[in-house]
């Protein structure tokens, strides 16, 4: 950076002591510094700190630019003495005219006559003889260009240039930084004023059991759990497969309890890195490590006064469970980074789909943080074992993206065959994505099986479409090598469509008997689908 000093006074001319002159500097910077953090009002603070600068007659105008998010452009951004139609007029990219110049080259740019400088383009307007020369400085972050703080100087500055651009610069990071701390102070308060409306809005809705599909035996199995203990404190361990609804049982035990007028907190332990879940789940204090420029309340504190769930419990690392342990035991923590002790009154409601009795014996997840999390344990059924709810849940799923697509349509019955028989090892959430997709490549009107190729496995499509047509099932004792204790009383007649039957049913209910009423497994050791197991169990008037 070149120096130029022609045309302005020293600072022994203007002062008659230079002590005096740097106490009467600082004490500038320490006004403008107070006056920055002193309100939130920060541009307007930014417009009264030029104001002070000229009024000290370090400058005659002054202007911050700062670079555009998506472009190498400066727009402005704050300035004193200019007109609406000049500061629309002030934009400049990254090597136009001196301010350009500065962003591009990184480096403060000094024109020492505006009069006769080409690089001085004056975008702005109105050159007073006053202005002589023109600084421009740029503003770096983190080794970027952020923005550049410019500046008209008189002839009767007191300072030279070489002081022009270090006060600039230390002004210029003056209100950068308070306008950086704005940024994320206001963009925090927008965080948590749509995190309030969005838990405002889910506790105005009825979860009850009204937005849970389920009429199987196995749900209302569940459903009589939840309205026994979500009254209660106790704390709860949502167990099942992926995609099993974990996080509207969650909902609904919250919603059912005395706590329903207070927050639920939720967070899925396997969606955040190691480093950043005790971070989320604790909170930090400032400076706690990298980035950490503000204190933040954790999940737990969040939660203080409602429910806090935690999905995918069996993820977290030994040293969280060990801290989790704690919390859980004595309802305090400290935040990272701190040492103060918080008290917190949180019920806690967890979920997984691993197997952590297993994880337990391997070590990988502490024995007593497992009997404190298993206090009320709550099993999900996998959708295969709630073979009345499929059809419940593809209905419901096809009108609400029907109403959401706006299109018009139904099964046929060989293709809502074909979705009862599937599966569904993806649980709701397959189900749901599914009929979604349906609703979106299916045409308004008949939907066919073929039409199903593109949604389903296409190992599953291709079996189940090449297959011939199942043959009408036989009664199951049939195929048995040895004759079953029923049939030896039709030993001495022939069998009647009536014993038939009655064999048929008895061979059914045994087969429901020695699967523990899971009727997938049922229909394989009888040699049905689960669809004709289900259809014989209707039949029949058999109550799991």
């Amino acid at each position: 950076m070149m120096t130029y000093e022609a045309n302005i006074p020293n600072r022994e001319e203007c002062q008659t002591c230079p002590l005096t002159f740097a106490y009467k500097e600082i004490n500038l910077l320490y006004d403008i510094a107070v006056m920055l953090t002193s309100t939130t009002e920060i541009l307007d603070s930014v417009e009264k700190a030029m104001r002070k600068l000229k009024q000290h007659g370090y400058l005659e105008r002054c202007a911050l630019f700062r670079k555009k998010d998506d472009a190498d452009e400066l727009e402005l951004l704050n300035s004193i003495d200019l007109e609406p139609y000049q500061k629309k007029m002030a934009t400049y990219r990254f090597g136009e005219g001196a301010t350009g110049l500065a962003a591009k080259s990184r480096e403060p740019i000094v024109i020492e006559n505006i009069h006769n400088n080409i690089n001085y383009l004056n975008k702005m307007g109105n050159i007073s003889t006053q202005m002589v020369s023109y600084v421009a400085v740029p503003l770096l972050q983190e080794d970027e260009v952020i923005g550049v703080i410019s500046a008209n100087i008189g002839k009767n500055s007191p300072l030279n240039f070489d002081e022009i651009v270090r006060m600039l610069t230390i002004v210029g990071s003056l209100f950068v930084g308070a306008l950086k701390a704005q940024q994320t102070m206001t963009k925090e308060k927008e965080s948590l004023s749509e995190l309030k409306t969005y838990y405002k809005e889910e506790l105005q809705k009825d979860y009850k059991f009204e937005n849970i599909v389920g009429r199987s035996t196995r749900m209302q199995q569940v459903f009589g759990m939840i309205n026994t203990v979500a009254p209660t404190d106790a704390t709860i361990l949502i167990r099942g497969e992926t995609g099993t609804g974990k996080e509207l049982i969650a909902t609904a035990v919250h919603n059912l309890s005395r706590r329903q007028n207070g927050p639920f907190i939720k967070l899925n332990c396997a969606a955040i890195s190691e480093t950043l879940l005790e971070s989320e789940l604790f909170g930090h204090e400032k400076g706690a490590f990298t980035d950490a420029r503000e204190m933040r309340k954790g999940r737990f504190e969040l939660a203080d006064g409602g429910t806090l769930f935690l999905d995918e419990i069996g993820d977290i690392t030994p040293a969280l469970q060990v801290k989790l342990l704690r919390i859980l035991q004595e309802q305090e923590f400290e935040r990272v980074g701190g040492n103060k002790t918080i008290k917190t009154n949180v019920r806690l409601v967890a979920a997984t789909n691993r197997n952590l009795e297993e994880m337990v014996r391997k070590g990988e997840f502490r024995e007593d943080l497992f009997y404190r999390l298993n206090v009320i344990p709550i099993n999900l059924p996998p959708l295969r074992e709630r073979y009345e709810d499929v059809k419940l849940l593809i209905e419901h799923y096809l009108h609400r993206f029907m109403k959401e697509h706006r299109k018009t349509m139904h099964f046929t019955k060989e293709a809502m065959e074909l979705l009862l028989d599937y599966p569904w090892p993806g649980n709701i959430r397959e189900l749901q994505n599914t009929m979604e997709r349906i609703v979106l490549i299916c045409p308004d009107g008949e939907i066919q099986p073929e039409m199903l190729a593109h949604v389903l496995p296409f190992n599953y499509q291709k079996l189940y479409m090449q297959s011939e047509p199942a043959p009408t099932p036989q009664p199951a004792y049939i195929s048995q090598p040895a004759p079953t204790p029923h049939a030896e009383v039709h030993s001495g007649g022939p069998m009647t469509k009536k014993s038939l039957q009655e064999l048929e049913r008895e061979s059914i209910l045994q087969a429901l008997i020695d699967s523990h009423g899971i009727q997938t497994k049922a229909a394989r050791l009888l040699g049905m689908t689960a669809r004709q197991i289900g259809y014989k169990i209707k039949q029949y008037g058999i109550e799991i």
